[in-house]
Order: structure tokens, then sequence, then C-alpha cells
């Protein structure tokens, strides 16, 4: 009987010790990333690839940092490397296409774009691509503030006009666009235009001679990817911004708040400790009466 006891103590010894290594050596699962990758031509003149990195995470898509990218044109291999980037908090990254790729680039009138994720210990690698027609947006205005905006595509003797894309035209501002008319989008006609009448308040601000910058742009399109136009109008009122960084207010910067708020700040401080300070002397003094009634 203590010997089949003694064997059983044995037996499951050794299972523990062969099972310990695997445990340990035992990996996390990899998590899975998703890419999303896009094309952006700038007014005609600046391209880029942005690439957008995200997992999911009890059920939502968040966006991941740190994640090191290859960028690539018509295909993954070395000698189409546009470059490396990795992404921000956001998830973004960005490369603007070299130089180096010209020859590449008008070699077809059709363009691939692709991006792999470089590796990473807690994901597995992604790729992504993107295909683009070559397109060109155009902005102009006419009389009467209204605007028009074409959009064509490149083919091998020229440009071509295209039909049915949305395009969007507003004011440049600060934080985003501001549409110029009632409608968020306009539809190009046969011709590849489309035209809007600038429709917002004659007061709205500009530079220091009244300019604002109009922009026209086309979002996510599926042949086109993301296209974008400017000019500059004088259809605003001229303003001269003036900085108030060094400006007394509520919003200023530390040390250069309000006189009045300051110096209720400060009479509260000694009221406060003014308060506490006499409360501490009225108990001295209360201690020091207690002490000779109880010596007399």
């Amino acid at each position: 009987m203590k010997q089949l006891k003694l064997l059983a103590a044995v037996s499951i010894l050794l299972a523990g010790a062969l099972t310990r290594p695997i445990a340990l050596n035992a990996q996390p699962a990899k998590k899975s990333l998703s890419l999303t990758v896009g094309y952006f031509n700038d007014n005609n003149a600046l391209q880029y690839v942005k690439a957008i990195v995200k997992t999911k995470v009890q059920g939502r898509f968040k966006p991941v940092a740190n994640i090191g990218l290859c960028f690539y044109i018509t295909a993954d291999s070395p000698a189409y490397l546009l470059g490396r980037a990795r992404t921000d908090e956001k998830g973004e990254a960005v490369v603007f296409i070299p130089p180096t790729a010209q020859a590449e680039w008008k070699r077809s009138i059709r363009q691939s774009f692709v991006v792999v994720s470089e590796g990473a210990d807690s994901f597995d690698a992604a790729k992504g691509n993107v295909d683009i027609t070559k397109a060109r947006l155009r902005l102009d205005t006419v009389a009467g503030r209204s605007v028009t905006a074409s959009v064509e595509e490149q083919t091998g003797s020229g440009w071509r006009p295209v039909k049915g894309v949305e395009v969007k035209i507003a004011v440049q501002r600060l934080n985003g666009g501001l549409n110029i008319g009632d409608a968020a989008a306009y539809t190009t006609d046969s011709t590849g235009t489309t035209s809007a009448a600038f429709k917002l308040d004659s007061t709205l601000p500009g530079d220091h001679a009244g300019n604002i910058v109009l922009v026209a742009s086309v979002q996510d399109n599926d042949s086109y990817g993301n296209l974008s136009a400017k000019r500059t109008v004088p259809w605003g009122i001229a303003t001269n911004y003036v900085s108030g960084f060094d400006r007394r207010s509520l919003f200023a910067r530390r040390g250069r708040s309000p006189l009045w708020l300051e110096w209720m700040a400060y009479s509260i401080i000694v009221v406060v400790w003014g308060t506490l300070f006499y409360l501490f002397a009225q108990i001295g003094k209360l201690r020091r009466l207690g002490s000779r009634t109880t010596s007399v």
C-alpha cells in the first residue's frame, strides 16, 4: 500500500515537472491589426500616402500607436519602397511620395500603394493597399461670387472630364471647412464640372486684406482617393489680428489674470489665515487663564 502511494506521488511530481515548462513557454495570443490606406493629392502639388492602424478591443476599434510601417508603390518589394514611418497616438502614419519614385509614378495612369506593418510583440503582421487612377481637381470663380470645380482623370494622351464625382466646396477656417452654400456636396456633370453660389455672410472675417481661402475636396473616392484644390479670393472683410497672449484676461497665461480676480483671491487667503491665527491666539489666552485659575 505504501509503495502504491509513493508511486502515485512520484507520478504527480513528474507530470508537474513536464507540464510546467510548457506553461512557462506558452506565449499570449497576438492581436490582429486593421490597416487602412489612403492616397492624398493636396492642391495638385503635394502627394502622400496615409495609413491608419487599429485593433479591436472589447468589440470596438481603437488606434494603435508606435507601429512601424513600410510604404511601397506598385508592390511590397524593396525596389519599390517609398519610406518608413511609425504610427502616432491616433494610429496614423504618413509618407510623402519622394522624387525617387517619379519614374514608377509616371509608368502608368493607375497606381497601387501597399503598406505593410513591421513585426511587433503583441500584434500580428498586417497589410493594406489602395488602388487609384490619377486625377486632378481644379477650382475657379466666376462673376457674381460663384465657384466652379472640375474633376479630370488622366488618360493616355491627356485629361478627361469625370461625371458623377461628389465635391465639397468650403471656406478654410481654423477648425475645418465652412460650407459656402446650403448643400453638403456638389456632383459633377457630363463636363466634369460643378458650380455653387457663395451664400455666406459678407462680413466673414478674412486676413488683413480681406482675403479668404476656398477649398474644394473629393474625399475617400473609390477611384481617385482624396483630392483637394485651393484658391484665395477677396470675399471677406479685412481684420487685423491682435494677440492677447500678454494681456490680462480670464483666459490669459499664468500670472496675467485680471487684477480684481487676484485681489479677490488674495483677500480670501488673508481673511482665512487671519481668522485661523486669531482663533489660535484666543485658544492660547484661554489656556493661560485656565492655568492662572488652577494656581490660585
